[in-house]
């Protein structure tokens, strides 16, 4: 059966993303096969569009790093037709094909059941970067994050991981401080439970291995000499949940903060994360997520649109998070 595909090229002009269609005799290899019907715009996703970050080594490709459909064949008994899945992770829209198609075929270890409650839709308005934000928000409950006086602070805010992490921690009763460069993203923050706004300018430029402690815990989308500053202001035994480099990747800092402070910087990797820990981030979005407020984080687009998208979230256009209606 024929299925539609947003399929990206290379050839001597550069790397091309079009509509095309295909047969299923197309799809990788894989147990599961599911019917598409959301998928998400990421920045990985925007280098793969654009043949940047060197993600994509074989062409033509699919890329799509999540999805969320329907079960139409398995070999796996943990999966039937009709269930509702959502996919995450794995290296799928990358080193794989992935969700910017109507049908798509993986292995069924990648695939996590949809939560009872949330729609295709709803799992992909949260989709990689609000998983990534989840499993953030964990690891600092983990590593005694509590709730006092002292603010949460989410570096990237605006963005997609900053968005839900900002929404669930306010929606579990943090005060959170919110970092951006966009001043004109003030509202929409305010709205997701920041109780302060706080201008990218106050971590510019160099600072001392020890500042002022201000924050209980972080959840930084950004590194680079923003995390640095960060690290030095963090209260004593506090983390810092790293899930981004938007600022570089570089991290010149000392090692004062952890060993006077006691001070824990936390990787938080979504990619290859184990099996139960997906389920029971995935329970804990359905449970801990504002969906009211999750609405006013997206922006609906379709697969013929995706090649300006990828553009524009590289170039840091993108406010809260964009689905992709793969059957629009």
């Amino acid at each position: 059966m024929s299925f539609q595909a947003l399929v990206i090229n290379k050839t001597d002009t550069g790397v091309h993303a079009a509509m095309e269609t295909l047969e299923a005799d197309r799809l990788p290899a894989g147990d599961v096969t599911v019917a598409v019907e959301h998928s998400t715009l990421n920045y990985k996703d925007g280098l793969c569009l654009t043949g940047q970050g060197g993600l994509v080594r074989e062409y033509p490709h699919v890329a799509g790093i999540d999805f969320a459909g329907t079960v139409e064949t398995s070999a796996d008994s943990r999966y039937q037709p009709g269930q509702k899945v959502v996919l995450t992770g794995w290296r799928v829209g990358e080193a794989r094909w992935g969700g910017y198609a109507q049908k798509a075929r993986v292995q069924g270890d990648w695939l996590v059941p949809l939560p009872d409650g949330l729609s295709t839709r709803q799992a992909m308005a949260v989709g990689t970067a609000g998983f990534t934000a989840m499993l953030a928000v964990m690891a600092l409950e983990q590593h005694g994050l509590q709730k006092n006086d002292k603010e949460v602070l989410v570096t990237g805010a605006a963005g997609g991981v900053g968005s839900v992490a900002t929404a669930i921690l306010s929606r579990l009763g943090y005060p959170v401080a919110a970092v951006t460069g966009r001043p004109e993203t003030e509202p929409y923050l305010r709205e997701l439970g920041a109780q302060r706004i706080v201008p990218r300018d106050a971590f510019a430029g160099p600072g001392k291995p020890l500042e002022k402690e201000q924050w209980a815990g972080c959840v930084d989308a950004v590194g680079g000499s923003m995390l640095a500053r960060v690290l030095a202001q963090i209260c004593y035994g506090g983390s810092v949940a790293a899930v981004g480099l938007a600022g570089g990747n570089q991290l010149d800092t000392t090692v004062i903060p952890f060993l006077l402070r006691g001070v824990n910087l936390l990787g938080i990797d979504s990619v290859m994360r184990p099996y139960a820990d997906r389920v029971q981030a995935w329970q804990r979005i359905a449970s801990d997520l504002p969906m009211d407020l999750l609405e006013s984080m997206v922006e609906e687009v379709e697969l013929a649109d995706l090649p300006a998208w990828g553009t524009r979230i590289l170039e840091g256009g993108v406010r809260g998070r964009v689905v992709v209606n793969i059957n629009g």
